[in-house]
């Protein structure tokens, strides 16, 4: 009952803030709404493009729920899809030619959940061997990746006589995954994300370690004096949260893009990071709220189109959202 009061107390503020917001700057709220519905739901097109980006939204969130958990700010997570995406390039430019299709996307999808998971790992080491924050160790290092990948695109694996944003030489065609006609994601991916989202909820209903993880995040110090590995769990959180998000990187550069373009992770790690913490870091709200954060990511495409409003409102409406989120949290707890 008191989920569903929180909730509702979300929903009232979140709302009646974004309409005083838009009723300022002199717009109409039932038009903005109506331009976010058309963009997600007036065809199967549209909600395909929804589908296309809740994908990677709940794979990579699902892989932040551990870290979270923990206690850990994995901040890190936009770097280590762009290292996923750039393991995936690897893969493509030197075996697409030399190995059956099938065999080459499995090498790819592996090189990136690895790639994914030493770049975590990297944070995660920083902060038990040099007692550096997560927060600003991640952030180091998802600088570190995007100038990695601005030095591939236009430097050895630029297109041949041109240097593009546009990125690298696209995959060959027989590396992209079929898309049924009208869609917009391949039913591959939508059944890859359902079973990390089914193995994620298993882990920590069912399992030993998922118990241990919620068990350091409430009282690490307790957990300490009991013979639970610190340390090593964070490690191991690290490390499968960085995995999840280079299969994101892979999902970004094989499905969606056939390429590496230098804006290959979509914020998508950024977002994530809101989607989490707007489910207070529980397994349950996550699928949900991905997909309502991917209807205002896509719905705000139409904003310009229709409002002469900038798409960056989405924006703002995700970040009320999650401010009003822990107000409200924090308000509940202390009243």
């Amino acid at each position: 009952m008191d989920r569903v009061r929180t909730i509702l107390t979300v929903v009232a503020i979140s709302t009646l803030t974004t309409c005083g917001a838009l009723l300022i700057v002199g717009t109409n709220p039932v038009d903005v709404f109506s331009a976010f519905f058309k963009g997600t739901f007036s065809s199967w097109r549209h909600f395909a493009h929804v589908i296309n980006v809740w994908i990677p939204l709940v794979i990579c969130s699902c892989g932040l729920l551990f870290t979270f958990s923990l206690g850990l700010w994995n901040i890190g997570v936009e770097g280590q899809i762009m290292l996923g995406a750039v393991g995936t390039a690897w893969v493509m430019r030197h075996l697409a030619d030399m190995t059956n299709p099938t065999v080459t996307l499995g090498i790819a999808f592996l090189m990136a959940c690895l790639l994914g998971a030493i770049w975590a790992t990297l944070s995660g080491i920083l902060k038990i061997k040099s007692n550096v924050h997560e927060i600003f160790s991640g952030l180091g290092l998802n600088f570190v990746a995007q100038a990695l990948v601005l030095w591939l695109i236009f430097g050895p694996w630029k297109r041949p006589g041109v240097a593009s944003m546009s990125g690298t030489r696209p995959f060959p065609a027989a590396v992209w995954f079929p898309v049924p006609e009208g869609w917009r994601f391949s039913p591959i991916a939508l059944v890859a994300a359902l079973l990390v989202m089914g193995i994620t909820a298993w882990i920590f209903i069912s399992t030993r370690w998922g118990l241990l993880i919620r068990a350091v995040g409430n009282n690490s110090r307790a957990a300490e004096v009991h013979g639970i590995s610190i340390n090593g769990n964070f490690l191991l959180a690290m490390a499968v949260a960085g995995f999840l998000a280079g299969m994101t990187g892979y999902y970004q550069a094989v499905f969606v893009y056939h390429r590496l373009i230098p804006a290959i992770s979509s914020n998508y790690g950024y977002l994530s990071l809101l989607v989490v913490m707007l489910a207070q870091y529980r397994w349950t709200p996550v699928p949900f709220i991905a997909l309502l954060f991917a209807m205002l990511h896509v719905g705000s495409i139409q904003l310009p189109l229709t409002l002469n409003l900038d798409s960056s409102l989405g924006g703002v409406i995700q970040g009320i959202l999650v401010l009003t989120t822990l107000g409200v949290v924090h308000f509940r707890r202390n009243s």
